[in-house]
């Protein structure tokens, strides 16, 4: 009989971390066959960021890609990794809300639920791991593993016996950025199995290069289950390989108990599937001991590596990672882990790229600051909170029971587009993108980004690489400087550019085709494309108000003629899918706008216009 059991990634951590989280189904299902007959605990598949890259990238129905898992993986748990109070947004929902979730996740398929929340907060776990127990399911309770001046081992046996009392099969230590090391995991692993008499289940990556040697002195100390990857998806920002761990228990009184060849038809597999995404890899899915210092997690990094890039700003990510710790210590040192790794470094990047800490704060910030999240684990930088919230009450008790139902409203909101409970649920996420969503998967007119390939690329990029260059047209000379690009679908994208020195937005779109050598066996690829700019002026009075980053408008608050002033919220753009609250630079009437909901913008534009009084 096994002593050690085996949860496998490769089908949602470890994509995560390395390729971020662009993997679509129908590249998991021709090896789920395998997959299933090896024997695992359980196969991660779903929760994290996978619901929100099918939705916003993949546009593939996150609910379909459950079922069509269940009916490809008859033998073996489906795990999901859950938020608890925020399930899979970045907000807290209304115990209706995580009860319907939690509901219709197990009646789609999930077998396991890991239930975290970033603050440690207990209270943010109980109605989630009471509505899985309901319903028949594995509820795993997590302690969200970091190091600060304010976290240590009787803290987490605490967090561990808290977990026990609310009911929870088992407990897993979720070390998200692989910051354990292997004598401090072998006593913490000690000290809870002392203190609670549930099952033990380590997830480390691999980050930091000590996941291996955590894993083994974690299970001479009586960790039973462990967290592995594929080595396909293994390593570095990912956790460390199955194969490896199954081979280094072999014959111990560890022994997993899995077949080590049988494995390897599953890597091959993984390994050919990879080289398709390979435009989202980034330069930081190794080894980085760095981590030790910054604590960025694994599924964060390879996700910030890409809205660097989208930035152009990708060359300030030392910068960023150097500012994540200042960020996370003036907040009371939360773990870093969704949301609050997002929150902290999309406020690092923020910080970086306006030049002056705080200048620009997410609404996602200022409602931390206000413990709409729930109890920070140590003390706020007084300064860093007046100078974002002021004297605001702080919300003391479980946030939660400060929100109204919100099913009925969500039914009522939704019901022109939403064809299920599921949907009603997708919309609670993410609202405006769900809505986008499900309104083109109802007209059948979805189509996923494009995935580049990567010979044509290279060509391309050899021979177009200068993103900084001069036009002459009509006889006059521009100097173009390429400073950043997104996506809008297959046929359209956005660029961001400066020509002389003016910032333009110029949307590339297809309209007819033309032939160019490529593709295998000789034949010949189509493509084509036009350009028009953005009309928005370049800033040139203090009165314009302008982004950081490029975005997309969530809210326009201001009207013509609305007297505002310093510091009033004129707008909300949503980047690095944080909401940003721009505010206004000074006193005045607001006397153009320039932008309306829906609209993507870029750095040094003119959105709004104020005039001084």
């Amino acid at each position: 009989m096994a002593k050690t059991l085996i949860s496998e990634l490769v089908l949602r951590d470890g994509p995560q971390s390395i390729i971020a989280t662009r993997m679509r189904t129908e590249d998991m299902l021709p090896i789920c066959a395998k997959l299933d007959s090896i024997g695992f605990w359980s196969l991660e598949a779903w929760g994290g960021a996978t619901f929100d890259a099918c939705v916003r990238f993949l546009k593939e129905d996150p609910w379909e890609r459950l079922r069509i898992l269940r009916k490809a993986l008859p033998n073996t748990r489906i795990q999901m990794l859950l938020r608890g109070q925020n399930l899979l947004g970045y907000r807290h929902y209304s115990d209706d809300v995580v009860r319907a979730f939690v509901t219709k996740s197990a009646n789609n398929g999930i077998d396991v639920f890991r239930i975290f929340d970033a603050m440690n907060d207990m209270r943010n776990l109980r109605v989630s791991v009471e509505a899985v127990k309901k319903a028949g399911k594995h509820a795993e309770g997590c302690i969200s593993y970091t190091t600060s001046p304010v976290h240590d081992i009787p803290q987490f046996v605490r967090l561990a016996s808290e977990l026990e009392a609310l009911g929870c099969d088992t407990i897993c230590i979720k070390d998200m950025a692989g910051l354990l090391t292997p004598y401090t995991a072998f006593d913490l692993v000690k000290a809870l199995r002392a203190a609670v008499s549930l099952p033990i289940h380590l997830h480390s990556h691999a980050t930091s290069g000590l996941s291996g040697m955590t894993f083994l002195k974690a299970v001479e100390a009586g960790a039973t289950m462990l967290d592995t990857c594929n080595s396909s998806f293994g390593e570095g920002a990912s956790h460390s390989s199955t194969e490896s761990i199954v081979a280094a228990l072999k014959g111990t009184p560890y022994d997993t108990g899995l077949d080590l060849a049988a494995m390897q038809e599953i890597t091959a597999y993984f390994t050919e599937v990879r080289k398709k995404y390979w435009q989202f890899e980034s330069a930081f899915t190794g080894v980085d001991t760095r981590v030790l210092v910054n604590q960025v997690p694994g599924g964060m990094i390879s996700n910030l590596s890409s809205q660097l890039k989208e930035l152009d700003a990708i060359n300030r990510m030392d910068e960023v990672l150097d500012e994540i710790p200042r960020v996370r210590e003036d907040m009371g040192f939360p773990p870093l882990v969704t949301p609050t790794s997002q929150i902290v470094g999309t406020q690092a990047v923020l910080n970086v790229l306006t030049g002056e800490r705080y200048k620009s704060v997410t609404n996602e910030v200022k409602n931390y600051l206000l413990g709409q999240y729930g109890k920070a684990p140590g003390i706020i930088n007084s300064n860093f909170k007046k100078q974002v919230v002021g004297d605001a009450e702080v919300m003391t008790c479980r946030p939660a029971d400060m929100l109204e139902d919100e099913m009925n409203r969500l039914k009522a909101d939704s019901e022109t587009f939403a064809k299920s409970e599921e949907d009603v649920l997708t919309y609670a996420m993410f609202p405006d993108l769900a809505k986008t969503f499900l309104q083109e998967r109802n007209a059948n007119t979805l189509k996923p980004e494009p995935l580049l390939d990567k010979e044509a690329a290279t060509a391309s990029a050899e021979r177009y690489a200068p993103n900084e260059f001069k036009v002459t047209l009509h006889g006059e000379t521009f100097h173009i400087n390429l400073t950043g690009s997104g996506h809008y679908g297959e046929t359209q994208r956005p660029y961001y550019v400066s020509v002389d020195g003016i910032s333009e937005e110029v949307i590339v779109e297809t309209l007819n085709e033309i032939e160019v050598s490529g593709g295998q066996g000789g034949g010949k690829k189509k493509a084509a494309a036009t350009a028009t700019t953005s009309s928005r002026p370049r800033p040139h009075h203090q009165g314009c108000v302008t982004t950081a980053m490029p975005g997309t408008i969530v809210e326009v608050k201001a009207k013509i003629g609305d007297k505002v002033e310093a510091g009033d919220g004129v707008l909300v753009i949503e980047a690095m899918k944080m909401e940003n609250e721009i505010q206004s630079p000074q006193r005045g009437v607001v006397i153009s706008i320039h932008v309306k909901k829906g609209d993507s913008v870029a750095p040094d534009e003119t959105l709004i216009e104020i005039q001084p009084t």
